[in-house]
């Protein structure tokens, strides 16, 4: 491999996910390969300060290509309401996250595997500063499957409903 070409490589893998000189967008195997790093991923990949761009390419990596975004809001009614997107459909949709300070962090987690599926409630809380107040608390509730070889994200939900209830104790640290 050519210096020039070696040097392009390492500063796109610093990176995270970044695009081979293919075009070809290479995945991080921390990322992948167990639950904990796709979960750690998921969360970081949405996360920065006012005005980092967020890694969309690092964030498409992690899901299969048909995966789903399903965010429930109010509907006209005041019924909450599904909209089902895309993870591209998601990514146009949040470029604020990048205009303004955005940080998720998962503070608790239950998980259950069966075969090669999982279901992962992963309780976070929100800020608009690293370490700064929190923001709120919700749930996402993220599907993955184990291709033999990596994780991958299938789909992911959450109520994003301003008036959405608060997340139950047994969802919070130290319950059961």
């Amino acid at each position: 491999m050519h210096r020039h070409v070696q040097v392009a490589v390492v500063l796109g893998m610093s990176c995270g996910a970044y695009t081979s000189l293919l075009g070809q967008t290479v995945t991080r195997p921390e990322d992948v390969n167990t639950l904990d790093g796709i979960i750690r991923a998921y969360y970081e990949v949405v996360s920065g300060p006012a005005g980092q761009p967020r890694d969309w390419a690092r964030d498409s990596s992690l899901h299969l290509p048909e995966a789903q975004v399903l965010i429930v809001g109010n509907g006209e009614d005041g019924r909450p309401r599904a909209q089902v997107m895309t993870l591209g459909d998601f990514h146009q949709r949040s470029a604020d996250l990048a205009e303004r300070g955005f940080f998720e962090y998962e503070i608790h987690r239950q998980t259950q595997i069966h075969g090669a599926i999982a279901h992962v409630w992963s309780t976070y809380e929100w800020s608009s500063a690293r370490e700064g107040p929190v923001g709120g608390r919700g749930i996402n509730s993220i599907q993955l499957y184990h291709d033999g070889q990596r994780w991958w994200i299938t789909s992911w939900m959450f109520d994003g409903r301003s008036d959405a209830p608060p997340v139950p104790s047994r969802y919070l640290p130290g319950q059961r």
